[in-house]
């Protein structure tokens, strides 16, 4: 069978299956387009389960586009604090005051116009057109490039550009009116049935009558990707500074990884006891006691820090930092995930033990 003639069965076979019963999330319970958009921006790369409170809690506080537009950079990065990839949340504030000079803070409903936005790439665009819109305009993201490559039994891999522009072009051709219920069935079924990390339940699923993948035994086997690119690794000396319960903080620049979030100061390299004292001293800061030193990895997409933390007492609170209580801290900063494994651990060693609950 070609590969549009089981892409026509789609719509058919996903449809009444959608309808008898999908998953209850919370960005389902309206067609309201700024809660969509920041459903699926919440979702790339994160958990449904994950993005659920976060959901919630940014819509309490941010209720409207104008909200979100006129949003206090610290706020706003404390809202997205565990989530990860702040430029999803940078751009969303970029594009909320686009939409707010451009178009009277109404969220667009052109595709065209949805896609200019920053941020938005096609499968978001795609996303927020189809669902809050009804239009015909497929979201392609990593579940629906799945489900393609079982149904058809190819294994082209999914991540080359060819193989998504492809999709997108092959999708738009069987796209039914209930445009907005077809994406999210797609999404519904990419997600659970033929979920990522996991062997497709190809008895339930109900494309099973026409799916090559399934017939043919390759399922479990797709879908294919490129291998991987090695990432680049850089070493780190992470200073964590206390003063009479104050830690030091600083603000990365504006531009490049994690830009304009709170960090602790770090110094590329991995130092010495005697060349952290040295440093420390440069930063205008004057050491008491080396506490306790950790390692830590972090890593991101084309990066991997390896990391060793340092815990510092110090004599004053000097340099040109912002020196907060570990309260002020956790109400009011948000930590990148790097720097937060070294301010709160699942094996218990955290700042606060560290220097507030040491042995006297």
């Amino acid at each position: 069978m070609a590969k549009n003639a089981i892409l026509a069965k789609l719509p058919g076979a996903l449809l009444p299956w959608y309808d008898a019963g999908h998953r209850e999330l919370p960005w389902r319970r309206d067609k309201d387009p700024y809660h969509i958009w920041v459903s699926e921006i919440m979702l790339q790369q994160t958990r449904v389960e994950a993005v659920k409170g976060y959901y919630a809690r940014f819509l309490e506080k941010l209720p409207t586009i104008a909200d979100l537009a006129n949003c206090d950079d610290d706020v706003l990065h404390k809202l997205w604090e565990g989530l990860g990839y702040y430029s999803r949340v940078r751009n969303l504030k970029k594009a909320a005051r686009q939409i707010a000079e451009q178009y009277d803070g109404i969220f667009p409903d052109e595709y065209s116009q949805i896609r200019s936005l920053p941020g938005i790439g096609d499968y978001t665009a795609g996303a927020v057109s189809s669902i809050a819109f009804n239009q015909k305009t497929p979201a392609v993201d990593g579940n629906v490039l799945r489900v393609l490559s079982r149904l058809a039994d190819d294994d082209t891999p999914i991540d080359t550009p060819a193989f998504k522009k492809s999709a997108r072009e092959e999708l738009e051709k069987i796209y039914p009116d209930r445009a907005g219920d077809f994406t999210q069935a797609l999404m519904e079924l990419g997600a659970t049935l033929c979920g990522p990390n996991r062997l497709p339940d190809c008895e339930n699923c109900p494309c099973n009558p026409f799916c090559l993948g399934y017939r043919r035994g390759t399922a479990p086997s797709l879908p294919k990707k490129s291998p991987p690119k090695q990432r680049k690794a850089e070493q780190k000396t992470v200073l964590i500074l206390c003063c009479d319960g104050r830690f030091a903080l600083e603000k990365r620049p504006n531009k490049g990884l994690l830009a304009g979030l709170w960090q602790f100061p770090n110094v590329p390299g991995k130092l010495n006891i005697r060349e952290i004292l040295a440093e420390v001293e440069k930063l205008g800061v004057k050491p008491k006691e080396i506490l306790v030193q950790v390692e830590r990895k972090h890593v991101f997409n084309h990066i991997e820090w390896d990391m060793c933390g340092t815990y510092v007492e110090t004599a004053n609170c000097g340099g040109d930092y912002l020196w907060l209580t570990a309260e002020e801290i956790n109400a009011q900063i948000a930590l990148p995930t790097a720097f937060r494994l070294f301010w709160e651990s699942a094996d218990g060693l955290c700042a606060e033990k560290i220097f507030l609950k040491k042995p006297k």
